[in-house]
């Protein structure tokens, strides 16, 4: 075992938060079996009382540590998709801690695609419960920096794996009724999991599981933020230069024209390489004295929903200091 994992299991046995990298974005980490560790999670994050964690898990064999009643679509997902990023909605074992599942019948359970996560998770050999590294709410983290700007000494150690290669989070899918729902898009699409299921997932639906983020404001910059079309985003670069603000942009076409005011960022037009930039874009011109940030709205497809959806609940939640 190498020295940094050495320790990190270390202080996950000790009941302290690590924070690690995983496809998606960081994880803050603590042992989900220790509810002194767990409640650590709560209190660096600011995190409601009521909004469940996700435990992440070696391999799909620890799954009944965690569930119970667990359907064979279950483990026909893990086949496919695990490691890698969906979360799977189960019904918990009864010694599942209630801060886990935010007090609720069931518990989301993932195996991340990360070589650092595989390494420490199977070092560990248990459940990690690990929320995004941020503070509730805000824009989640995609390099070990943005865990230490944001959390600081509330983290006992970080490990640094380099930029997320993913860059949203799972795809989240209750599999507790009669028909599998994805209770949060990401990057696996409804598409993909349709494929294995042999029936498209439905939408969330009322009633469902409360799952991580899933409120309607979430993963928000500070500055207020507007998402536009294509043509409405020259407008408001016109606006903004005509009262002499600071703009930030995010778009794929390349800036127009020359000004220092305005500070744009290409970003790439396809869905895999937006997904894994736009939380590092958000957080670069979140921190710039931007009077207000303007993104480019990606096409309304299947392929981009999960990064739909964060941008949307982003939008929401912009502006609140």
């Amino acid at each position: 075992m190498v020295p940094e994992i050495e320790r990190a299991v270390a202080l996950l046995r000790q009941g302290e938060l690590v924070a690690f990298p995983t496809e998606t974005v960081y994880g803050l980490g603590a042992d989900a079996s220790n509810p002194v560790a767990v409640a650590k999670i709560f209190a660096a994050k600011g995190r409601p009382a009521d909004h469940p964690l996700i435990v992440h898990v070696p391999g799909a064999e620890h799954l009944q540590r965690w569930a119970r009643e667990i359907p064979e679509t279950a483990y026909a997902l893990a086949k496919v998709f695990w490691p890698g990023p969906l979360t799977l909605i189960l019904k918990r074992r009864p010694e599942v801690l209630d801060a886990i599942t935010g007090g609720q019948d069931t518990v989301g359970l993932r195996v991340p695609n990360h070589p650092l996560a595989l390494e420490l998770l199977k070092a560990f050999n248990g459940g990690i419960a690990a929320p995004s590294a941020n503070r509730f709410g805000r824009i989640s983290p995609t390099t070990a920096q943005h865990v230490r700007d944001e959390l600081g000494d509330a983290v006992a150690m970080i490990l640094d794996g380099g930029p997320c290669q993913v860059g949203i989070e799972s795809t989240i899918v209750d599999l507790t009724g009669a028909r599998a729902t994805i209770l949060r898009p990401g990057m696996v699409s409804a598409i993909d999991l349709g494929r294995v299921l042999g029936r498209t997932p439905s939408a969330g639906a009322s009633g469902a599981p409360r799952v991580s983020g899933s409120l309607e404001a979430h993963y928000a910059p500070r500055t207020p933020l507007a998402l536009l079309q294509p043509d409405v985003v020259i407008f408001a670069v016109r606006e903004s230069l005509a009262a002499n603000e600071r703009l930030g942009v995010i778009a794929p076409m390349p800036c127009p024209l020359s000004d220092e005011r305005i500070v744009w960022r290409q970003i790439a037009g396809e869905p895999a390489p937006f997904a894994h930039d736009i939380y590092a874009l958000l957080r670069e011109l979140d921190g710039l004295n931007c009077t207000r940030i303007v993104v480019q709205k990606p096409p309304q497809a299947e392929n981009w929903s999960g990064i739909n959806d964060r941008l949307r609940r982003a939008e929401a939640g912009s502006g609140n200091t």
